[in-house]
Formats: C-alpha cells, sequence, structure tokens
C-alpha cells in the first residue's frame, strides 16, 4: 500500500505539498521551505568531522530550485546549529546561502539555536516571521494562536523497529516540516510529547493530523497520527524502514 502510494510530492493544504527529501513547496509564492537544517552542525558541537551536511543541504535546495522553478528559500529557523563556529564553518555557511541567493530570495527566520544574537555574524539579517498565502511561518519553539500556522523545531518522525523517518503533520490549521537535518532522530509524532506541544497551536486530536513520511526520493501518505498509532502497536504488521544516517540527536 505504502509503495502504490509513494509520490514525488503530495499535497498537504491548497496550493502546498510535501516534497521529497523533507521540504515544503508553496505554488502560489513558488516558495520552498526548509526547516531545521542545522548547518554546521559537525563544527559546533566540536567534532572532528568535515562539514558534510551543510553542503548536502545546499545541494538539496538548489536541486529542488531547479526543479520546482523556485523564487524563494525560506528557512525556517535553527538555520545553522549554533551562532559560535569556526570561521572556516561560517564562511561555508555563508558560501551556500550565497549559492542559493544566486538562484532566489532567500528568507531566514531565525530559532532557538540562533540564540541572542538571531546568528547575525553568520547570517545577516533574520526574521521572526514571515506570511505567506494566508499561513505564518515561524520556527515553533513559541506558541501561536493566531490563524493558520507552519512550523518546524519539532523535527518530526515516525519511530518503528529501531529505525525512524522523517514525517511532514498536517491539519486544517498547521502543518510541521521535518527537519533538514541527517543528525536528529526526532520527535515521535506518535508520543505524547508532539501531542503535547501541537495543543499550543490549537491541535484537540491526533485524528486531525495527517502524516507524510519521506525518504530521499518519495513521500508516503501514512493516513491520520491516530490510525498510525493503531497500525504500530499490531506485531503481525510488516515494518517499513526508512533508514537515516546520523551521528549524535539535536537534543
Amino acid at each position: 500500500m505504502l509503495r502504490e502510494a509513494a509520490a514525488r510530492r503530495v499535497p498537504l493544504a491548497e496550493g502546498i505539498d510535501a516534497v521529497a527529501p523533507g521540504l515544503l513547496w508553496m505554488r502560489e509564492t513558488r516558495t520552498i521551505v526548509a526547516a531545521d537544517a542545522h548547518l554546521a552542525y559537525e563544527d559546533v558541537i566540536g567534532g572532528a568531522l568535515p562539514t558534510w551536511s551543510t553542503g548536502d543541504a545546499i545541494s538539496v535546495l538548489q536541486k529542488a530550485a531547479q526543479e520546482f522553478g523556485a523564487r524563494e528559500f525560506l528557512f525556517l529557523g535553527d538555520v545553522i546549529h549554533g551562532a559560535r563556529m569556526s570561521e572556516g564553518a561560517a564562511l561555508e555557511v555563508q558560501s551556500g546561502l550565497e549559492r542559493l541567493r544566486a538562484l532566489a530570495l532567500v528568507t531566514l527566520v531565525a530559532g532557538n539555536h540562533e540564540g541572542r544574537t538571531r546568528g547575525a555574524d553568520v547570517l545577516g539579517d533574520t526574521v521572526e516571521f514571515a506570511e505567506r498565502s494566508g499561513w505564518l511561518l515561524i520556527h515553533g519553539d513559541k506558541q501561536s494562536l493566531a490563524g493558520r500556522a507552519i512550523i518546524g523545531h519539532l523535527h518530526p518522525s515516525v519511530r518503528s523497529d529501531g529505525t525512524t523517518a522523517p514525517v511532514f503533520l498536517a491539519g486544517e490549521r498547521i502543518i510541521v516540516v521535518p527537519a533538514l537535518t541527517p543528525y536528529s532522530e526526532g520527535l515521535d509524532v506518535c508520543g505524547d510529547d508532539c501531542f503535547e506541544a501541537l495543543q499550543a497551536f490549537g491541535v484537540t486530536s491526533r485524528g486531525e493530523l495527517q502524516v507524510v513520511a519521506t525518504t530521499e526520493e518519495l513521500v508516503y501518505p501514512l493516513g491520520s497520527v491516530s490510525g498510525l498509532r493503531q497500525e504500530l502497536r499490531r506485531p503481525s504488521q510488516p515494518q517499513h524502514h526508512y533508514r537515516r544516517k546520523f551521528l549524535r540527536p539535536d537534543r
């Protein structure tokens, strides 16, 4: 069933699509929305690894812009993993953003990982929110009950048999975009913590939220959160694996 439902993109709301590998496409404004990229993650945590996730994220966005003819990239908070990073990592982040600006407008919404400085030394100007096509786009670390909101921050995922898949959540008044970073297991959408976090945005029932999982190439509608919770509790059901690479979850 999942294989038959798989597609390159799936509608979440009027004019808004979930696109593999975890991007939101807003057709009216031709905006690509990416959440929680956590650029320069490897450098910020003090690891000895190259900052390969930065180049990977920029490449994903470049390809999506060329495929859809985007006019704007909108980062939905936690653009960087932290405001303090090496000069080399900062230059890499800035170079990547400049490559995107060569293709389209870049809008940077600040998140909690930008800190009090809002990442100014690395990112330059950021905004606290944006509005597109009647939706408020915010990071999601602060409560908002006014109107319809598109948020990140929660790193939504579905877990099964020890593996995780990043997912979108979509309701009439809320859309949650999965994290672009590969370093986070995310918040289990079937768990109580995720549901409690979403109540601050007016969600009252798990049944009102639809789940769409994403791999690198395709997205998979999985039905409602309440239905998915029931399915995953059945031990006789076959397990569907969407493996993610990660070294250290971002708590």
